[in-house]
């Protein structure tokens, strides 16, 4: 009997270890699943995964495996399921890392925990051309922003119409999310223009007899003007001098804007006859509205202008980019001719 004893405990025992050595196994296997890294990137570099608003949990799933960022499918599809993931889809830009593992990445797509995108629009001269220069950073295409920046309904709710809306975008760098909607974008930028117009700017610009959009109009000749950043202030005071005296201020970029010829680098006189609200040769005051999204510098520059007698100024011969200033029409006429026989000389007509 004590030899069937201690049989029958040796038995029991090893039972109970392969017991627990299977459910070791077992459990180092489901582990694997979930914690192993099981998420591979081309060269191991940060991949960026973008879901389009409206996406189902198959849409992602295709997204992951026609990119080859999941090694073990069935592995991903076991924790996705038992995390049901398949109801927690949201759109978004999101990093995935080399290596991840299989939990780590459904955490972070059923979380939405998307990463922002730094949204730039410099130097866009149209709505046309704002809007292409947004579509590519986030969602929402050209065509969709377009409409909305061009619905005088939409955007009356801002203070704003067809041709003073470009003035409401403050160019500088922003994180957003990158699913965000076209009218929360919008919404967004009018909340950033808030912003930027302090009391101590709107006063400035109060003190000139300018609205904030003015000051944008103005700013927004004066960078097509010149490149040269340390004359902004100057050419500032001389659009304001014009203003307050009753002269046209016959800005060459108003008529490049007004015949729509963007790389034109001389303006005829024939140019300036073209019939256009945003003609300074031809309308008296600054036009209904920017001719560009100028920089914030330019715009403080016309709110912090340099005081003067200058009424006319004209590009250097020497094409240094920078500009001669003149009291008098004889003193401008003379740089005139200067400039305009070194255009002949370069054999730039237009």
């Amino acid at each position: 009997m004590k030899v069937n004893s201690r049989v029958l405990i040796k038995t029991i025992i090893y039972i109970i270890l392969a017991v627990f050595i299977v459910a070791a196994a077992e459990i180092a296997l489901v582990y694997k699943k979930v914690y192993g890294p099981n998420i591979q990137t081309t060269d191991g570099e940060p991949y960026t995964l973008y879901i389009p608003s409206g996406s189902a949990y198959d849409d992602v799933l295709e997204l992951l495996y026609a990119n080859n960022l999941v090694r073990n499918r069935d592995a991903f599809e076991w924790v996705a399921d038992k995390k049901n993931f398949k109801a927690h889809v949201h759109p978004g830009r999101y990093i995935i890392r080399h290596n991840m593992s299989n939990n780590a990445l459904v955490n972070i797509l059923r979380s939405g925990l998307q990463e922002p995108v730094q949204v730039v629009f410099n130097n866009a001269r149209t709505l046309q051309e704002l809007s292409e220069k947004i579509s590519v950073q986030i969602e929402p295409d050209a065509d969709t922003l377009l409409q909305l920046l061009q619905n005088e309904q939409f955007i009356q709710k801002y203070g704003f119409n067809r041709n003073s809306i470009m003035g409401m975008f403050i160019p500088n760098t922003y994180e957003i999310w990158w699913s965000i909607s076209a009218e929360g974008f919008l919404d967004r930028m009018y909340r950033e223009y808030e912003r930027f117009w302090t009391r101590e700017r709107l006063g400035k610009a109060a003190d000139m007899g300018l609205t904030p959009n003015q000051v944008i109009t103005m700013a927004s000749i004066i960078i097509n003007e010149t490149t040269k950043e340390d004359e902004y202030s100057r050419i500032a005071g001389l659009y304001l001098n014009r203003l307050n005296k009753g002269i046209k201020l016959q800005a060459d970029p108003t008529v490049i804007f007004a015949i729509g010829d963007f790389a034109r680098q001389r303006v005829l006189t024939k140019d300036t006859q073209v019939d256009s609200p945003y003609n300074t040769y031809l309308y008296y005051g600054l036009p209904p509205g920017p001719i560009a999204i100028p920089s914030i510098r330019s715009i403080d520059a016309v709110l912090d202008h340099e005081k003067h007698d200058y009424i006319y100024f004209c590009a250097k011969d020497d094409f240094s980019g920078y500009h001669v200033f003149a009291q008098t029409l004889e003193q401008h006429n003379r740089n005139a001719r200067l400039y305009q026989r070194a255009l002949n000389q370069r054999n730039i007509l237009k």
